[in-house]
């Protein structure tokens, strides 16, 4: 019997499991490891970190669905990967042998790049896990009743800023409705060059929008933001010029920060010669398969995709949701066309959508592809953002639930519009 490992049990191994599962010969196994019995559906972590969400909302234990679709489980983790000889030994102790093996692991988050950052050893919080974000909640109702200076952003070398901007408008928002926002100042501090780059050095009108909207709700911002480190209610940040010479220091206190990290990727993939880069991401071709091992395929954040461009202070390139399926997608179909005996010919579009919530409204980001010079580029901002978020959190929930990637009406209804996960065969 022929098997297929899939490691990581989050939106892009759940895409992939379900996916292979479907198209695969049944004597063909497919496994999934996973590092714990849960998936989270990280884009809920700020509503989670403000409340609006409790864990048990954006968390389901995977161990009843992979029965039911006859999916093998292993809750453990991975120890180490023999790719030479193709095989995974996982937490437990138990060794695998693959035909192929799908990498969708996600980050490591690398707080230990500035002292005194992180929810478990610092004095910042984060909403990259949802243990993380639930400690962040706690320290949101301590803000509720001690009213104070709020921090909000993304280190240097962070690369996911969307959830920075949800979390720091509907903080706002919230904090109106409880009508404390007048007591409570609050500096958005990042890494990028100008608000609104997102790492993708802009989408459509997306600078001068977010700048307005942030003067719309009296938030200040430093950008080009290096943090030197954090103590007990205060952050030292530099502020860099574009020759990368500090221009100006600040000490900024705080009741409340919360800070994105960068990311690194996992140990036991990162330990595999040839197989990642100097930060542990994989290094994959146009097919999202590793450039040395042929049977190893990757999808996600665990992709090694390089800085869109020179910032002044380090900034990577982000990997949104839509943008992870398509590289899921792309894995299955060139896992099938190798099953087939045929050549891989499908290439993801890397197509990015981002939608943000703000509380009471929200900003979409289209950019197709991610990377300019760019098919579409567009902006947008309402209420009808706030809904699709809630309806996307919904949706890909049921997807978990239902064992399916891609029902046919998710297919469509993008495809209506012009947006496709996978390129048009050569």
């Amino acid at each position: 019997m022929k098997r297929t490992i899939v490691v990581g049990a989050g939106l892009g191994g759940m895409s992939v499991v379900y996916e292979l599962r479907q198209k695969l010969d049944k004597n063909h196994e497919v496994m999934l490891i996973g590092e714990g019995a849960e998936f989270q559906f990280v884009p809920s972590n700020p509503w989670v970190a403000l409340g609006e969400r409790t864990r048990e909302q954006v968390v389901l234990d995977l161990t009843p669905y992979a029965e039911k679709y006859k999916i093998p489980f292993n809750t453990s983790g991975v120890a180490s990967i023999d790719a030479e000889n193709n095989a995974v030994t996982t937490g437990d102790g138990q060794a695998f042998h693959y035909d192929y093996l799908v990498l969708c692991t996600g980050p490591r988050l690398a707080f230990d790049a500035v002292t005194g950052a992180g929810p478990e050893h610092g004095y910042t919080q984060s909403i990259c896990t949802v243990d993380h974000a639930v400690k962040a909640y706690q320290a949101y109702c301590q803000l509720v009743e001690s009213p104070g200076p709020v921090l909000v952003g993304a280190m240097q070398g962070a690369s996911c800023f969307g959830p920075a901007y949800e979390y720091v408008l509907t903080l706002e928002h919230l904090l109106r409705k409880k009508k404390i926002r007048d007591r409570i100042p609050i500096t958005f501090v990042t890494s990028e060059p100008y608000i609104g780059h997102m790492g993708l050095g802009g989408v459509g009108d997306s600078k001068s929008m977010m700048e307005h909207e942030f003067r719309e709700r009296d938030i200040k911002w430093i950008c080009n933001a290096k943090v030197d480190y954090f103590d007990s209610g205060s952050a030292h940040i530099h502020e860099i010029n574009r020759k990368g010479e500090i221009e100006f220091s600040h000490q900024l206190p705080f009741n409340l920060a919360m800070f994105l990290p960068s990311f690194r990727g996992s140990e036991a993939i990162a330990q595999v010669p040839g197989l990642c880069n100097e930060k542990g991401f994989v290094l994959t071709d146009e097919f999202q398969r590793s450039i040395c091992y042929p049977k190893i395929f990757a999808a996600g954040v665990c992709v090694a995709i390089p800085p869109l461009e020179q910032t002044p202070v380090p900034v990577g390139a982000p990997k949104t949701g839509f943008m992870i399926e398509s590289m899921t997608t792309s894995v299955v179909e060139n896992i099938l066309s190798l099953e087939r005996g045929q050549d891989m010919d499908t290439k993801p579009t890397l197509n990015a959508i981002c939608l943000a919530d703000m509380g009471d409204k929200g900003a979409a980001f289209v950019a197709l592809p991610q990377n300019p010079p760019r098919n579409t580029s567009w902006t947008s901002m309402g209420k009808w953002v706030h809904v699709a978020k809630i309806a996307f959190e919904k949706y890909f929930m049921y997807k978990v639930k239902h064992g399916t990637s891609e029902p046919i009406y998710e297919k469509y209804m993008l495809g209506a519009i012009g947006i496709h996960r996978t390129k048009d065969k050569e």
